[in-house]
């Protein structure tokens, strides 16, 4: 059991999906909890009630990662409502289906905007808090497709998290003199709404997951849960020796090009 007593994390884009999962997880393990949402206020309350049903503690914050003003106050008020930030999760994060052909200028910069600029603006001011108290814990959430896996429609999608992968080896390279650790995850094919919405209707989600499912060395494709759990290793004490570093949580995919 990881223990998280005494802890603060941010979880963006956690009122659903991978986010919801991580958030409750950590709070499991005894963290305070901000919890991030752009549009649904009613999910992100439910994830609160949630926590403190638990007898965690958490708050909700709307926040836009791509627009500094909003970031700047979401880390103000979590750190007005516990103190301090130790963890930042960076989780938040769009995808739009097209070919190359087909990715208009308004695909490729709102992608950028909230998967690359938001993971960049989050870190930089969880940074400062993190660097007047010699420590800190960021988790960026990128993709196996940032890794150059072959699915067709995800050009924009993943060079965003191939930029992830990029930021978080110089986010550590530089924050390690702070005793900052920085790693992301780079999660396969998981069963989240977001993955339900590239998919169009129960029928084709259903053959898209056995298409995933086939492409993996274990024939699944993984849950919210399976992300979280490495999460919380990365987010813990139990990796102070890893920074920079990024883990393929995909179930073994095997078609990288």
């Amino acid at each position: 059991m990881f223990d998280f007593n005494d802890k603060v994390a941010v979880v963006t884009g956690s009122s659903r999906g991978i986010g919801k999962a991580v958030a409750l997880a950590l709070a499991r393990c005894g963290c305070a909890v901000t919890i991030n949402y752009r549009k649904s206020r009613d999910k992100a309350d439910e994830v609160v009630n949630s926590i403190r049903q638990m007898g965690g503690k958490a708050i909700a914050v709307k926040c836009d990662v791509s627009k500094r003003d909003e970031v700047e106050n979401m880390f103000k008020s979590t750190v007005k409502a516990f103190n301090k930030v130790d963890i930042l999760v960076n989780n938040a994060g769009v995808g739009f289906l097209a070919s190359l052909l087909e990715t208009t200028d308004e695909i490729w910069d709102k992608t950028m905007e909230v998967n690359l600029r938001g993971v960049f603006i989050c870190t930089q001011i969880a940074a400062r808090y993190m660097v007047e108290r010699a420590y800190g814990k960021i988790v960026n959430i990128s993709s196996n497709s940032g890794f150059g896996i072959a699915i067709p429609g995800e050009t924009s999608y993943a060079v965003s998290k191939a930029g992830v992968i990029s930021l978080t080896k110089s986010a550590a390279l530089e924050l390690g003199k702070h005793n900052i650790n920085v790693n992301s995850i780079a999660p396969g094919s998981t069963e989240t709404d977001m993955l339900r919405e590239d998919a169009g209707s129960d029928e084709e989600y259903e053959k898209l997951l056995e298409g995933r499912r086939n492409a993996t060395s274990l024939g699944m494709t993984g849950t919210p849960e399976d992300i979280a759990n490495a999460v919380l290793f990365f987010a813990s004490d139990k990796s102070r020796f890893i920074t920079g570093k990024t883990l393929l949580v995909d179930g073994g995919r095997r078609d990288f090009v």
